[in-house]
């Protein structure tokens, strides 16, 4: 690391932290030359595939995105934002360590789908319906008695 004041690359580190995020650490450095201070930021370099979506247009991977329809399917239910945060992370860890280049947007979207189902069987009606695409009302109906089937199978145990 070259020392911004007098441009010499021999320095120390005196004091290093970790940010609150945990993705970036902040270290403090001195010049042995020059003997002046000064601060680096050292973060981990993303990389996100792109996502292919349905229509075959391709656009990088937005956890902005994720998290916003994530919300407002989750608007005024018992979800809290620290959780759907936490899931959209183990999302973005997930596509990292596959190292795949691109990924279908349905990849994503089961991921989002089966969590909400998990979580919020309103939540996930909302979701569903706009991600899954229902045409009419006898598939949102069908995907209700689906879930009403799966409930009571789940209440008899």
């Amino acid at each position: 690391m070259k020392c911004p004041y007098c441009t010499k690359i021999d320095n120390k580190v005196i004091d290093s932290r970790l940010s609150k995020d945990s993705r970036t650490i902040r270290r403090r450095r001195e010049c042995l030359l020059c003997n002046r201070r000064f601060t680096t930021y050292e973060k981990l370099e993303d990389v996100l595939p792109m996502v292919v979506k349905k229509d075959g247009r391709r656009e990088p991977f937005s956890r902005t995105k994720i998290i916003s329809g994530i919300s407002s399917a989750c608007q005024k239910r018992p979800i809290s934002v620290t959780r759907i945060e936490e899931f959209v992370d183990a999302i973005e860890l997930h596509f990292q360590e596959l190292g795949k280049k691109e990924i279908d947007s349905s990849e994503v979207g089961e991921k989002v789908v089966n969590k909400l189902k998990e979580w919020d069987e309103v939540a996930y009606v909302r979701f569903a319906s706009v991600y899954r695409q229902f045409k009419d009302l006898d598939e949102f109906m069908s995907e209700l008695e689906e879930i009403l089937k799966a409930k009571q199978t789940s209440e008899k145990r």
